[in-house]
């Protein structure tokens, strides 16, 4: 069995901080995409968390359209900072 923090449908918190972390490690991503894709359920929550732990991540608002059609304004896009980026090189 895989190890818990790296489970794709672990609901852990460890989990799913480790999906979002390697994810932003990746590029850029919105609440609608950790929700649909990564199975976080509560991404804003993950993000604090992983902010508490040292991790420079940016948010900008953004404007999206949903699978219905319905245009929301005010979704989160997360981003990792270039400082963070330096500080892992």
């Amino acid at each position: 069995m895989a190890d818990k923090t790296t489970q794709r449908h672990s609901t852990s918190v460890e989990a799913q901080r480790a999906r979002l972390l390697a994810r932003l490690q990746i590029g850029a991503l919105d609440t609608f995409t950790a929700r649909r894709e990564l199975s976080v359920m509560h991404p804003g929550g993950r993000i604090k968390e992983l902010r508490a732990a040292g991790h420079n991540i940016r948010t900008e608002r953004i404007t999206l359209t949903d699978e219905d059609g319905v245009t929301h304004s005010g979704v989160a896009l997360y981003y990792l900072s270039s400082a963070s980026a330096e500080a892992s090189a």
